[in-house]
């Protein structure tokens, strides 16, 4: 499984490798993209998450990331955009979609917003960050992942009743999806290896 924790070295939904920016992830990380400027092009996504542009404009189109301004994406479309990416290899865009809206609602109304999905990438970020030494999930409990999303979030102040109890169901959900990516790529790996011999 140390292979597994290997292929976790890429910032969460992103082709950057953790060690190109001393570790940085979560909203540090997109801090630094964001330090000069308050919107990033679509090239520079794709540079970023390693996502083409008609796909990335395919998910605009649907409406599971918002519409540029300026032709500019802010940090809370990147964060979404890097969320997406990191899960769609182990769930159905569809579904993806239906999680980051039974967390934020609509996506061009930030009125019924729960969390900034900048803030929801820096969760989900820690939450890896704390989990990753154990080789992820798959080698703790329900009761120890839950234990760690609420150490985790503990400074997330509901914005409406049962915000809290919301953004812990679907941190869960997330972060199992993104460890069964792992999953996925290191399976792949080790078939793509067998090919070789």
């Amino acid at each position: 499984m140390s292979n597994l924790i290997a292929i976790g070295k890429y910032i969460p939904g992103t082709v950057i490798l953790r060690e190109e920016i001393n570790g940085t992830t979560g909203l540090e990380f997109l801090d630094r993209i964001f330090f000069v400027t308050d919107g990033i092009m679509l090239s520079q996504i794709r540079e970023i998450a390693g996502v083409d542009g008609s796909t990335l404009q395919n998910w605009v189109k649907r409406g599971w990331v918002g519409n540029a301004k300026n032709k500019r994406y802010s940090k809370d479309q990147l964060a979404r955009i890097l969320i997406i990416n990191m899960l769609r290899s182990s769930m159905q865009l569809e579904n993806i979609d239906f999680l980051l809206r039974y967390i934020n609602g609509t996506i061009d109304d930030a009125t019924d917003d729960i969390i900034p999905e900048s803030m929801l990438y820096e969760y989900v970020c820690r939450i890896i960050d704390r989990i990753a030494p154990t080789g992820g999930p798959c080698n703790m409990t329900r009761e120890e992942l839950r234990k760690v999303i609420a150490e985790q979030t503990s400074d997330y102040e509901d914005k409406v009743e049962g915000a809290s109890v919301r953004l812990c169901a679907a941190l869960e959900i997330i972060i199992i999806a993104y460890f069964a990516s792992l999953l996925t790529a290191y399976s792949a790996e080790l078939y793509g290896s067998l090919n070789k011999e």
